[in-house]
């Protein structure tokens, strides 16, 4: 979602904004803009790209060693200049970036209106600024009335607000919407929606919760709830390095992705596999196994790509683990009042660990005394902090909007937590060591995956003018199959569906003719004879069939237009390799489209609001 950064201290903050903020494109935004302090208020925002805001600064560079800088992804109004943030008090003396959306932003500005505030924007965020300055009285601190007025508003956020009545201060704020501070060596200060926008000047950085606010100041940083009580907050180091979030010679951040994977998958393991014993080493729940001996049932809650991995890892729960294993969305879960029993665990699966919906249905999950449990990519993340254990991906850092080693990643952590549930229920060492040994390949068959880039580019390059495609697989190749749409939808906006192989003939089928490409995942596995039938059904209707295998599949001679061969390995771990050709052939046909790859239209990467 939006990206938010700040910054005080001795030098000119106008171009440490606009650092921080291209560090922080990935997102998604649609409009941009920053504010500093020099006396006096400037501001320059633009809609479009970076680069408009940029040509902007060029022109006429603002002044000032304290400033703040936003790119907005349009939720109320649409992505104009008027609508970008930062936005003013009427008297200019108040500037203020806003992540999120206030549920009675209507409400506050029809108060307002009466009251004779003048709204020049659509946007919930202007009314902020408006409240800010009706309740700031003479002689207060700027954060004073930021915290007043933020006890009047319901909803998300993350805010900067600096004001020239108190101009060597920013005061920031999160509720639903992350934020953090970094603390440089130099005694400089920034503000970040994520630590990409400030690893250029510090590594050291620090979390605010839900309910904080923040005054950062030339003389150091303080914290506070919202009701004004100060509190400390851990300073946490960034353990990637910038490299991490370049392109390192890559055309776009997602190609670079996929290429690291052998490399992240190998991270994700990396001193968890135990040999011998066919088991997992999991620091981060390895205290904790007492309550894991309780769990008689399992919840995965998620989003977007990180449900697909939790479809893959219910999968593997319950037939390696043998527990039951429940996998929502977060975004229903939270509103349909699920029966949550004694020996439940509720595991949430993000990424950014900041998904707003995913947060909500673990809070729920705790609220209900439930035992709560997270898989994340990034340290010091929300999930990372309130779940009661976890294990982390250590993936590094991914900035293309549409995930690709996150997810890989994350099916392998799904399969060292089921390694070790499995091992203290009904898996025998036998089976663990067959599994142990199976993840040690993998880094490796997903570097021979990774060989038939070329191949794959020259398929998309036939089927890139497609209108539709059609993914297929059943078992533990559904969730692929959903996953592969989802990557052509999300990059190369061809309209796509994922389906169980079984269930085309429910309605899917129809849609098949000479012109609709369809996808088969046809791994060597106990359901394989099955979707070779899904395959003929197709061939006779004329269907232009690609098939992702995982041997020579003679039996698909002259059935299929063209064979994707994958190595095999076994059935839980197939998704893995089966899912790799899929990233590099929707990544192929949005470049071959024009498409934006790392920014894809209307999408962020990190959803922070409902």
């Amino acid at each position: 979602m939006c990206g938010i950064v700040g910054y005080i201290g001795d030098a000119e903050a106008a171009s440490i904004l606009l650092a921080g903020l291209k560090r922080l494109e990935y997102r998604g935004y649609d409009s941009a803009g920053i504010a500093t302090l020099d006396g006096g208020l400037h501001v320059v925002k633009r809609p479009g790209k970076l680069s408009a805001l940029e040509e902007a600064i060029a022109e006429d560079p603002p002044a000032g060693t304290v400033g703040i800088g936003h790119t907005r992804w349009a939720t109320h109004g649409a992505p104009t200049e008027v609508n970008a943030h930062p936005h003013t008090s009427a008297a200019a003396d108040i500037a203020l970036i806003h992540n999120g959306i206030f549920e009675n932003a209507e409400v506050l500005r029809a108060q307002l209106a009466e009251e004779g505030y003048t709204f020049r924007s659509e946007t919930d965020t202007e009314v902020l600024v408006h409240l800010i300055h009706r309740l700031w009285e003479d002689g207060e601190p700027l954060e004073d009335a930021v915290a007043r007025a933020l006890r009047l508003v319901e909803g998300a956020y993350g805010i900067a607000v600096i004001s020239t009545r108190d101009p060597d201060k920013i005061v920031v704020a999160r509720h639903g919407s992350p934020l953090l501070i970094g603390v440089g060596p130099d005694g400089s200060l920034m503000a970040g929606s994520d630590a990409a926008a400030v690893v250029e000047l510090t590594r050291d950085v620090v979390y605010l919760d839900d309910g904080d606010y923040a005054v950062l100041e030339r003389g150091g940083y303080r914290t506070y709830r919202l009701e004004g009580v100060e509190v400390d907050r851990t300073v946490h180091q960034i353990t990637w390095d910038l490299e991490a979030i370049e392109k390192g010679g890559y055309e776009h951040f997602m190609l670079k992705e996929i290429f690291e994977q052998p490399s992240s998958l190998e991270d994700v393991m990396r001193g968890r596999l135990l040999e011998e014993e066919g088991d997992a080493r999991l620091g981060g729940i390895a205290d904790h196994q007492f309550e894991l001996g309780r769990v008689r049932r399992i919840i995965i809650t998620a989003c977007g790509t990180s449900w697909h991995a939790g479809l893959v890892g219910g999968y593997m729960l319950e037939e390696l683990a043998r527990i039951p294993v429940s996998v929502e969305y977060a975004s229903e879960f939270r509103y349909r009042n699920p029966v949550l029993e004694e020996g439940t665990l509720v595991l949430a699966i993000s990424q950014s660990g900041e998904t707003a919906d995913t947060l909500a249905a673990l809070r729920e999950a705790k609220r209900r005394g439930l035992t709560t449990m997270g898989i994340v990519n990034a340290v010091g993340s929300t999930i990372a902090r309130e779940t009661d254990f976890g294990i982390y991906l250590h993936a590094g850092p991914e900035i293309g909007v549409a995930s690709t080693k996150a997810f890989t990643s994350q099916m392998v952590a799904l399969a060292l937590f089921t390694l070790f549930m499995g091992r203290r229920r009904h898996l025998s060492v036998v089976q663990g060591r067959e599994m142990v040994h199976a993840l040690r390949r993998l880094p490796g068959q997903v570097q021979e995956v990774l060989a038939l880039n070329e191949e794959l580019k020259e398929l998309a390059g036939a089927y890139a003018d497609a209108r539709n495609f059609l993914y297929l697989g059943r078992g533990y190749q559904f969730p692929v199959a959903l996953e592969g749409a989802l990557k052509l939808k999300e990059v190369s906006y061809i309209h796509a569906e994922g389906y169980p192989a079984a269930e085309m003939k429910h309605g899917p089928i129809a849609l098949i003719d000479e012109n609709m490409p369809v996808v088969f995942l046809a791994p060597r596995d106990p359901v394989y004879g099955k979707v070779v039938s899904n395959i003929e059904e197709v061939k006779a209707r004329q269907g232009r069939i690609i098939a992702v295998v995982s041997d020579d599949a003679p039996e698909l001679a002259g059935k299929v237009d063209h064979l994707i061969r994958v190595p095999h390995t076994i059935p839980p771990l197939l998704p893995v390799l089966t899912t790799v050709p899929l990233q590099l052939l929707a990544y192929h046909a949005a470049v071959l489209r024009g498409a934006d790859v790392d920014q894809p239209r209307n999408l962020a990467k990190s959803v922070t609001v409902e």
